[in-house]
């Protein structure tokens, strides 16, 4: 079952911890993403592990790979989809992963309710 969560408190709480509460949001992101387009295939622990020792590449590859599936997850809904993952690939790389991470919570929330 997806989750909905608040935008604004991730945010914030990424903010106050210094970064350390956006690992626990990225798993939940990537679990929540799992769910809603049905595929199972990397856990959202084992993404903030390849992200951590990566040095952030992985992380990249990632938001692109989240893309494609809330774009799978919303044309199964039968909702029109664009390129998603594009949005938040190119949003990473020029440091707004943030932005991109609270686009996604937000298309969970919306297939939450």
């Amino acid at each position: 079952m997806i989750q909905k969560r608040s935008i604004a408190v991730c945010i914030i709480l990424s903010i106050v911890t210094c970064g350390i509460y956006t690992f626990y949001w990225m798993a939940c992101l990537n679990n929540d993403a799992n769910t809603a387009s049905n595929t199972f295939g990397t856990s959202g622990g084992m993404v903030v592990l390849l992200t951590i020792v990566t040095c952030g590449l992985y992380g990249l590859y990632w938001a692109f790979k989240q893309g494609e599936k809330i774009d799978a997850a919303k044309s199964s809904r039968g909702v029109a989809s664009g390129n998603s993952g594009i949005l938040y690939l190119i949003l990473s790389i020029f440091g707004l992963a943030i932005v991109a991470w609270a686009l996604m919570q937000n298309e969970l929330n919306n297939m939450a309710s």
